[in-house]
């Protein structure tokens, strides 16, 4: 590549901050802007807001119009999306009809939005698309990598397949987002008040693009809808979370599945195994070796378990699952600006690596 493509880094939250250290890393890429939604940030250097310990020379600003005029190349977008989902939607529209390209970690349901997004928006997308040339890639870790690419991958080693489960299995005591802990899982809430994730419905519209873009990459149509099962369980003792402590007798921990079936059958599952203790729910299955890790179990001819295991050099997975986020979509951006225009999957783009990152 001649020239570094320019990238705007919108919010510098937990993804966020790490994607500005990412694209400062990626010697294709150069920051040039940073979008901040707290005026306090505004005016701030980006390498003090993503904790490089040096200044980057680039300062954020609150003026979203100012950062499109700049006319990046690329937007890596990682603001909060799951208490705005069609907000969010509308955010990103707006930047493919300003002509620039976008690699998002939400809102979630557009890594494979058939049959959840609504049809107008998805033509609004594909419109401002072959109007500007522009693309939209939406992934991460969760929905992403670790629930298309990977288990697509371990696939191809199958003779026969009989069922894919792709898994989290995770403690997020660690995890800070007190809206996503508190208001949608109800963590830390008395058992009567459920999270909005347990209503019927939102399982499929948060998760469904995982099942449905599996069932695609195998070439199989799934019955609909697709089934939803989910076993609440309250905390056994009181436990502490950085995201609000977790008091006995209140939601602890949550075990879902999501599930498609071909004539019945279960075929494509994603399961999520949740705690706000490492020690709660023994029953359950635990990762390998630390706290968290992804499991993609594929039933057939032959049998195969692939568990993936991260943490960061400080050793949490949690915050090294913010850096696998944030480095899916940087890594991703010069493949997305080379797409074609309008919304790409990770079934539309080619294989993406750390190109450029091997430690000198």
């Amino acid at each position: 590549m001649s020239q570094p493509l320019k990238v705007v880094v919108w919010s510098t939250g937990t993804v966020g901050r790490h994607a500005i250290a990412g694209i400062d890393a990626h010697p294709d890429l150069e920051l040039v802007g940073v979008w901040v939604s707290n005026p306090a940030k505004d005016g701030k250097d980006a390498g003090e807001l993503a904790e490089l310990g040096r200044e980057l020379g680039v300062l954020a600003t609150t003026d979203k119009q100012r950062l499109l005029d700049m006319k990046p190349d690329a937007i890596v977008h990682t603001a909060m999306t799951d208490d705005r989902v069609f907000e969010a939607i509308e955010d990103l529209i707006g930047f493919l009809e300003a002509g620039v390209n976008v690699t998002s970690s939400g809102p979630v349901l557009l890594q494979w939005p058939e049959k959840i997004l609504p049809p107008e928006q998805m033509e609004r997308i594909t419109r401002a698309g072959e109007r500007t040339g522009a693309s939209l890639h939406v992934n991460g870790i969760d929905p992403g990598f670790a629930n298309d690419v990977l288990p697509l991958s371990l696939t191809s080693l199958s003779q026969r397949i009989d069922e894919v489960r792709v898994m989290e299995i995770c403690d997020y005591s660690t995890y800070y987002q007190p809206v996503v802990m508190g208001d949608l899982f109800g963590f830390g809430r008395p058992m009567e008040e459920v999270g909005f994730l347990w209503a019927p419905g939102i399982l499929s519209m948060a998760w469904g693009s995982v099942v449905r873009q599996i069932a695609a990459g195998l070439g199989i149509v799934l019955d609909e809808p697709l089934e939803e099962k989910v076993d609440r369980r309250p905390a056994e003792r009181d436990t502490e979370s950085v995201s609000g402590d977790v008091k006995a007798g209140t939601m602890g921990a949550v075990r879902f599945e999501l599930i498609g079936k071909v004539n019945g059958v279960p075929r494509v599952i994603v399961e999520h195994i949740t705690r706000t203790d490492p020690a709660q729910v023994p029953e359950w299955p635990s990762p390998p070796e630390g706290d968290g890790c992804y499991r993609i179990v594929i039933k057939g001819e032959p049998f195969m378990q692939c568990d993936f295991v991260h943490h960061g050099e400080h050793g949490d997975h949690n915050v090294s699952g913010m850096i696998v986020t944030a480095q899916r979509i940087v890594n991703a951006v010069p493949a997305v600006v080379a797409a074609k225009g309008g919304l790409v999957t990770a079934l539309d783009l080619p294989l993406v690596t750390g190109k450029g990152l091997v430690s000198a």
